[in-house]
Parts: C-alpha cells; sequence; structure tokens
C-alpha cells in the first residue's frame, strides 16, 4: 500500500472566533510539506467545542484549501447518529475525500450496535464518500471491534479504513486477520507508529498524525521510510522525533491545599500550546480546555528544547515557512506567562 500520512489538524482561534487567516497559513504549511491529506475537526481540531455552523465552516475552509494540493477528510462522528448523517452531508458538500466517525460516546453502544446503526447507516446513504471509523476507547467508552469492521468492509465497500487508535497491539493484528490484506489500517497514536507498520500481522499503511502539526516533513519522512523497509533510517528519524510523542498527553503531579493530585493535559492542549509558544497561528484552546499547569508546560517547554538541541533540523521547515526564530521564542520566559495557571 501507499504510504499514508494525515495531519490531525488544530482548529486555530483568534479570540471568540475561528482564525479564518491562520487556518490558511497552517494549511499552506502542511501541503507545502507534502503532507497525503488533512484532517478537519477531529478530536485535535476541537470539535466537540465547535458549534454546528462553525465545524461545517472549518471544514469548507480545509477542504478548498486542500483541492488540488492534497486529500481532506473531515470528521463526522457523534453519539447521534441523524447528527452524523447530516454532518457527513454537509462534509460531502464541502468536496471531502472521506469522513472520520469516531465511535459513539457516553451512551456505550455495542460494537454491533455500532456497525448496524452508526457507521452502516452513514455508509449506506452515502456510497461514494469514504467512510472512516476511528476507535478510541480510551475517549469514548465505547469500541467497534474487528469483526465488525470485517462485516462492514464485507458490505460497504467505501468502508475499507480503520483509525486505530485503541493502543492494543493485539486488537489490530485481530483487525488484519480478519479483514484481510486489502483492508487498510492507519496508526491513531504517533507512538506507535512504528510498531504497527512493521508489524506484518498489522501491516499498518501510515498515520493520522498529532505532532505533524508541527514536524509534518518529519513524520512524512518516516512513513514513508517505514512503507520502502528502511528500517534503519526511520529508527534514526524516530529517535529524533521520540520526545514530541510526550505532547499528546502532559501526566504531572500537582499539589493542591489538600494534598497532591494527577493533572493530564490531553490532547490538543500541549500541541497547541507548543503552537502558540513557537509562534503558529493556533491560539488557545476552548473551554473546557484551558491552559497547562506549570509544571505541565515545563515539560513541553523541554520537549521543544530537547528537539531543538538535538535534532534541529525537525524544527526548520516550520521556521522557515512561519519565519520563527525558535531559540529565541524558547528562551523567552516572558511568553510563557499567558500559558499556564498561576495557581492550582
Amino acid at each position: 500500500m501507499k504510504p499514508v500520512c494525515y495531519t490531525a489538524m488544530v482548529t486555530p482561534f483568534a479570540g471568540e472566533a475561528v482564525d479564518e487567516v491562520g487556518l490558511a497559513r497552517l494549511a499552506d504549511f502542511q501541503i507545502q510539506n507534502g503532507i497525503t491529506g488533512i484532517l478537519a475537526v477531529g478530536t485535535t481540531g476541537e470539535s466537540p467545542t465547535l458549534g454546528w455552523e462553525e465545524h461545517h465552516r472549518v471544514v469548507q475552509l480545509y477542504a478548498q484549501k486542500a483541492e488540488g494540493n492534497c486529500l481532506c477528510i473531515a470528521g463526522a462522528g457523534s453519539n447521534n447518529t441523524k447528527e452524523a448523517l447530516s454532518a457527513t452531508g454537509h462534509a460531502l458538500d464541502a468536496g471531502v475525500d472521506g469522513v472520520l466517525l469516531v465511535d459513539p460516546y457516553y451512551n456505550g453502544p455495542s460494537s454491533m450496535e455500532i456497525r448496524k446503526e452508526y457507521v452502516a447507516k452513514v455508509a449506506a446513504a452515502y456510497p461514494d464518500l469514504s467512510i472512516i471509523p476511528y476507535v478510541i476507547p480510551g475517549r469514548t467508552g465505547a469500541q467497534l471491534l474487528p469483526e465488525d469492521l470485517a462485516i462492514l468492509f464485507k458490505t460497504f465497500p467505501n468502508v475499507n479504513t480503520v483509525k486505530e487508535a485503541t493502543g492494543d497491539l493485539n486488537n489490530m493484528r485481530r483487525t488484519r486477520a480478519c479483514c484481510g490484506p486489502d483492508y487498510t489500517i492507519l496508526s491513531g497514536d504517533d507512538s506507535l507508529t512504528f510498531e504497527m507498520m512493521t508489524d506484518p500481522q498489522i501491516a499498518a499503511a501510515g498515520v493520522i498524525s498529532v505532532i505533524s502539526n508541527i514536524v509534518p516533513k518529519a513524520m512524512v519522512d518516516l512513513v514513508t521510510l517505514l512503507a520502502a523497509r528502511e528500517t534503519a533510517a526511520a529508527e534514526a528519524l524516530l529517535a529524533g522525533l521520540r520526545p514530541l510523542f510526550g505532547l499528546v498527553t502532559v501526566k504531572t503531579v500537582e499539589k493542591t491545599p489538600y494534598g497532591e493530585a494527577v493533572c493530564r493535559a490531553r490532547n490538543p492542549l500541549a500541541i497547541k500550546t507548543l503552537m502558540q509558544l513557537l509562534g503558529m497561528p493556533s491560539g488557545p484552546c476552548r473551554p473546557p480546555l484551558g491552559k497547562m499547569s506549570r509544571a505541565g508546560l515545563d515539560v513541553v517547554v523541554g520537549i521543544a528544547r530537547t528537539v531543538q538541541t538535538k535534532n534541529p533540523e525537525l524544527f526548520e521547515p516550520l521556521a522557515r515557512f512561519f519565519n520563527i526564530d525558535i531559540d529565541a521564542r524558547l528562551s523567552d520566559a516572558s511568553r510563557l506567562e499567558e500559558l499556564y495557571y498561576q495557581e492550582y
């Protein structure tokens, strides 16, 4: 299979509104660096905090930028099948190449119900559009199982790909065994992409990446090397990229008036924090996501400084495109003040 690297795009904000100018620049940065495609309004794009009009507008804008340059898929998932059908229709009208359907969250349907009452209904309604299930039980509390993925693949030719973010390599092997060699498995975890692409019992084709928001060229190069089975070169590149994988979830222990508490800064908080620090047009996250703790921000800055010191070539495309002096920004303490909560 041809190697695939999509970027799960952030949604940039300026004040209360979507930053449409910034969005265009972020898309151009991805396109210039050879990305296979862009994913609009996924988890990284803060889809839960977008109103439907905003959601459709962001999809439209990313699809317009992608046209003739790369592929575009749109998040259309919901815990309401009627909403998912509507969102898919809007995405199709915007010109996307496919939609991503996250497992229904909170109401917790079984795998059989997800297949029959959700994915199958969307796939049947839009037979000419690629429908990509997104399996991430850690966020949804539900899971479309490999057996039901195989039934969908057999029934609907347009359901031939999965974004796999279970973190369970055995589940991925089961998906390959059930679905066969012609089915496309995409990594939903940057940190597992190497294992998923090199394990012959998984044989993933690539990744839908978070960290490619800041290092698209490096992630494209990684999947290209892995697809060509140039494992040694891929391992060398991976060594430089590995610290960045820590941005997806930053876990710290915070001191409170009542003792210690664990704080988990989940995607996209850390990646958008770094993008703000580096001067990229991301803006902050929308509530209920907010800011890092000071300890969490220290982790983010430490990761960025490590990469800039040991592998500055990874940030070089970003620095060139956005005309950023990365060393200067990472050493300017005044830029940190607005990026973290001053107290717990």
